[in-house]
């Protein structure tokens, strides 16, 4: 299966280890996995994948706010709709299922079926995570 891996972290910058980890786990099942960064990519590429996974940080501990540049990229995404996903969180604070609820709902806004959603503590939890994508 062909997985888009969205990276939308608190800040610009590299793709967290977490995330790498988390596309590690996909493609040990045999599936294609592209990682994209949302501070980067403008998400027109995003309709041409099966399953698109987004990893995100909330901006704040205590308010939930997704990233700036995840809405943004997953509207230039039109085409979206019907398209199933998962939603990952880092934990970051006391409002993580919040921060995750927020997520969701960003997801599902563009059409797209979020069937399955987990807070990360780690890289090696990612991992496994991943190996569970399509099984």
């Amino acid at each position: 299966m062909r997985i888009a891996v969205i990276s939308a972290p608190a800040q610009p910058g590299s793709i967290p280890d977490y995330v790498n980890a988390l596309a590690k786990g996909m493609a040990s099942m045999g599936h294609q996995v592209d990682i994209l960064d949302a501070w980067t990519e403008n998400g027109i590429r995003l309709p041409a994948y099966k399953y698109i996974a987004v990893s995100a940080e909330a901006v704040s501990l205590f308010g939930g706010k997704m990233p700036d540049a995840l809405p943004k990229m997953l509207s230039a995404g039109s085409g979206l709709i019907g398209i199933k996903g998962a939603a990952f969180l880092k934990k970051t604070g006391p409002f993580t299922t919040k921060a995750l609820g927020n997520l969701m709902r960003a997801m599902e806004k563009e059409g797209m079926l979020v069937n399955w959603s987990e807070i990360i503590l780690n890289a090696p939890q990612a991992e496994s995570l991943g190996k569970r994508i399509g099984a």
